[in-house]
């Protein structure tokens, strides 16, 4: 594809979907196929992907493409009717969770997932208020998007939602460690619940990535979200688990990230891995939950757990279990992020590592003393990445974290080829910042 081509379809792309629809890279992709760990552009080039988490199993996973094919082609239609797929599919996936989450609803999105979430917390608590972090993402439709904290204009206006710190024990404040900190950030979430019940709302709950990905993958201090929770239950709210991005065991030793800190959720949120791009995703709860609240307001979503969407979920816990993919987070996971550290005793823009199985967080700092965020030199190892065809991202609030979550099937040749590649990029990114 020659440039002019490229430049070509960008405009059509301006004229039809608004020249605020987001792209990655400086220079955009021009993807047209996908196999396993890799993508390939228009002109045949080929990309190791890190980042993408929706293909959870691979890109065009075989098995899962078989199941979507063979069950649209026999039958697709709404759960007005009986089907084997979704009442299978709802009894395997609940079986992996906490025998007090034992129901499940479905839903097409993630943000669809997260409004259900909400709208069951308020009818189940009588309360209207909602606690997330400081830097917070859960979706964009209009119930979830006043508690995106992080860049969605609708959080600065709206009163029923109170924000705490992001529980970072990297940036800590005050230089507090362990137990001190851990009840710094406790409290900080007790003062969202005082927020909002002076507001005269309460708490309907605490809605949270348990491994804290939009917030940059954090370490929250050991013992903070036990601490946190229970304070939140004494006002009278649920705990909600956003496992749209850590869920279906991309952290390795747990299905659920949630597992990591021992505190089991009231209600959890799926979505984006779940279907391996097929639109599905889903909200596990107790009986109780799930029943008073379908006898409140009867739940129906014309696509939500159709067959072919349940035929594609269940083709990738197939997946998950016979490939044996957490055990393949525990393992690759331990060579990147060995490979990461290595990198940061000899990177000075490296101020952090974070990883949990096949998910990494690389802080990048100008100064390691005084950790001033390197947001401009992220966005450029971003970029120099792709130019040498490895795709990863950022976060956080300047921009400094590059965020690594790639598809679960990546090895340790790919591990090498992405620590190679990223050495050579900072090395790059450094002489730049000297010159």
């Amino acid at each position: 594809m020659t440039g002019n081509e490229r430049n070509t379809l960008l405009e059509r792309r301006f004229r039809v979907l608004g020249s605020h629809s987001p792209l990655f890279y400086e220079e955009p992709l021009h993807l047209v196929r996908g196999e396993g760990v890799w993508v390939y552009d228009a002109d045949g080039r080929r990309y190791l992907d890190v980042y993408n988490n929706v293909p959870h199993v691979g890109h065009c996973h075989p098995r899962v493409v078989e199941a979507i094919a063979r069950q649209a082609a026999t039958l697709n239609t709404h759960t007005r009717y009986l089907h084997d797929n979704i009442v299978n599919y709802a009894e395997r996936l609940t079986a992996k969770f906490h025998p007090s989450l034992n129901m499940a609803m479905f839903a097409c999105t993630g943000s669809e997932a997260n409004e259900v979430a909400l709208r069951m917390a308020r009818h189940a608590t009588g309360n209207e208020g909602i606690i997330v972090t400081d830097f917070a993402y859960h979706g964009n439709t209009a119930a979830v998007a006043e508690l995106g904290t992080g860049f969605m204009p609708e959080a600065q206006s709206t009163q029923r939602v109170a924000s705490f710190p992001i529980p970072d024990s990297y940036r800590t404040p005050q230089e507090l460690s362990g137990d001190a900190l851990a009840d710094y950030y406790a409290d900080t979430v007790q003062q969202a619940i005082d927020t909002l019940q002076s507001r005269g709302l309460g708490v309907a709950g605490i809605l949270i990535c348990p491994d804290f990905a939009n917030e940059g993958l954090v370490y929250e201090p050991p013992g903070f979200l036990a601490k946190a929770i229970e304070r939140v239950r004494a006002a009278g709210g649920l705990y909600i688990a956003d496992e749209v991005q850590g869920g279906f065991g991309r952290t390795g030793h747990h299905w659920w990230s949630h597992e990591w800190a021992g505190v089991t959720p009231d209600i959890v949120t799926l979505g984006k891995p779940m279907g391996n791009g097929h639109p599905i995703s889903g909200v596990i709860a107790s009986e109780h939950l799930i029943e008073a609240f379908g006898e409140w307001g009867m739940y129906f979503n014309t696509f939500a757990g159709n067959p072919v969407s349940c035929a594609a979920a269940a083709a990738v816990l197939d997946v998950l279990e016979q490939e044996n993919l957490l055990q393949n987070a525990v393992d690759t996971g331990a060579c990147v992020a060995r490979g990461l550290r290595e990198l940061q005793s000899r990177h000075a823009l490296i101020g952090d590592v974070r990883d949990k199985g096949l998910f990494f967080a690389i802080e990048l700092v100008r100064d390691r003393d005084t950790r001033e965020a390197a947001g401009a030199e992220a966005r450029q190892v971003v970029n120099a990445m792709r130019r040498e065809g490895v795709l990863i991202s950022s976060i956080g609030k300047q921009d400094q974290i590059l965020k690594l979550r790639p598809p679960m099937p990546f090895q340790r040749e790919h591990a090498d080829r992405l620590i190679e590649t990223l050495d050579t990029c900072l090395t790059q990114v450094t002489e730049a910042r000297r010159g």
